[in-house]
């Protein structure tokens, strides 16, 4: 189970925040957190595949998690969202921040 918001209020709002503080098309952050596990980081790079997105992974000092940074140049706020959808639908245990 992905611990993402799947609440489509949540991503209205999202929306709207994106809408008003960004000029699209524009360079978007993604942050999460997933259990390490070889598996889990490649399906997020797979899933920014061929993006041009700059990916950056640092484990935990305890080895439990991974954190994973994508920094990509997206089109409009529709398209991040679709991304975080893809994830959540994905990678099992992924925590987004």
């Amino acid at each position: 189970m992905s611990n993402m918001p799947n609440s489509e209020e949540f991503y209205k709002k999202l929306k709207e925040q994106l809408l008003t503080t960004s000029d699209w098309p524009s360079p978007y952050l993604y942050k999460f957190i997933v259990p390490t596990a070889i598996d889990k980081i490649k399906k997020i790079e797979t899933i920014f595949n061929n993006m041009g997105a700059v990916i950056n992974t640092k484990e935990s000092s305890n080895g439990k998690y991974t954190s994973v940074s994508i920094n990509v140049r997206m089109s409009d706020p529709d398209h991040v969202i679709a991304k975080y959808k893809e994830i959540a639908k994905n990678v099992e245990g992924v925590i987004s921040l």
